[in-house]
């Protein structure tokens, strides 16, 4: 019995050893079409790395044959297996583009989005492959209304969305958690805080980017110079009734009624202390 696993084991070690030669000899010296049956061929029995090396040498060969086509193809697809999403994503893109009559041209357009979303990181990472992949579904959902995936490409869509969102939002957190060391972040995230709601409407970060934006315009309030303050303190109130508008029951509205009796009371002490000075001021110019 063990003489018979041996006899099998050395079998498929010299099929391997044999297959490896084959492979680096059509490689290194084979002809074109050799090398163009042998990456099918590994292709199809999912040796998608080794095609790919192939399949680079003949691209130039094969460039506006009929071959082309299925090639273009092939290279997104074991690039997608391989997980090289961000590249499967640009070849399915080129071969939806170059071959606008295909009957994959919709598969290739789906799969070119679902590669992008695949490469976007986390959202605190860099977006460009998520907004690649924005603009692909939107693309896809446009072209193909009536296509089986449709339902699937809206929910990777709104996913996306939710990403960008969600980075948006942290940044401008970070903004407001960092003013204390910098009181020019408090502009900067009340800045931040109002590019995610209008760029974003019907976030689903809404109803907390409203109350943290009144939190930064009213700590900021309390950090300014008294003469700064009536604008500010204005502009704190208006996020205020805004968050109130939209969330007349938010799970903030404890919070902000105290920021705004805070707001109200210190409006009430600066137009008090500026009309003194004022008075103070016409008294001595007569």
């Amino acid at each position: 019995m063990q003489k018979i696993k041996n006899l099998a084991c050395l079998l498929v070690l010299s099929v391997m050893l044999f297959s490896c030669g084959e492979y680096q000899k059509v490689l290194n010296k084979g002809s074109e079409e050799e090398q163009y049956k042998m990456a099918v061929k590994l292709y199809e029995s999912q040796n998608y790395s080794k095609a790919l090396r192939l399949f680079e040498k003949i691209t130039p060969y094969y460039r506006g044959r009929p071959q082309m086509e299925r090639i273009q193809y092939m290279v997104a697809q074991s690039n997608f297996n391989e997980k090289n999403y961000t590249t499967a994503g640009y070849y399915f893109d080129r071969f939806a583009e170059n071959y606008p009559k295909s009957s994959k041209k919709e598969e290739a357009a789906f799969l070119s989005a679902y590669s992008y979303k695949l490469a976007s990181p986390v959202f605190s990472l860099d977006p460009t492959d998520t907004n690649k992949a924005l603009e692909a579904f939107q693309g896809f959902i446009n072209d193909y209304p009536d296509s089986e995936k449709l339902g699937e490409a809206n929910k990777h869509y709104a996913e996306l969305r939710i990403k960008l969102q969600r980075k948006s939002f942290e940044i401008a957190k970070t903004y407001y958690r960092t003013a204390d060391y910098d009181l020019r972040n408090y502009k900067a995230a009340i800045q931040a805080f109002d590019n995610l709601l209008s760029d974003y409407l019907g976030s689903e970060f809404k109803e907390e980017a409203l109350y943290y934006r009144l939190k930064a315009a009213h700590d900021f309030v309390l950090k300014s110079f008294d003469r700064r303050k009536l604008e500010r303190i204005k502009d704190a109130i208006d996020a205020y009734e805004k968050l109130k508008r939209n969330f007349p029951e938010s799970k903030y509205l404890e919070d902000s009624n105290q920021m705004l009796s805070t707001l109200q009371k210190e409006q009430t002490r600066v137009e008090a202390l500026l009309k003194k000075e004022e008075t103070i001021t016409l008294q001595k110019s007569k």
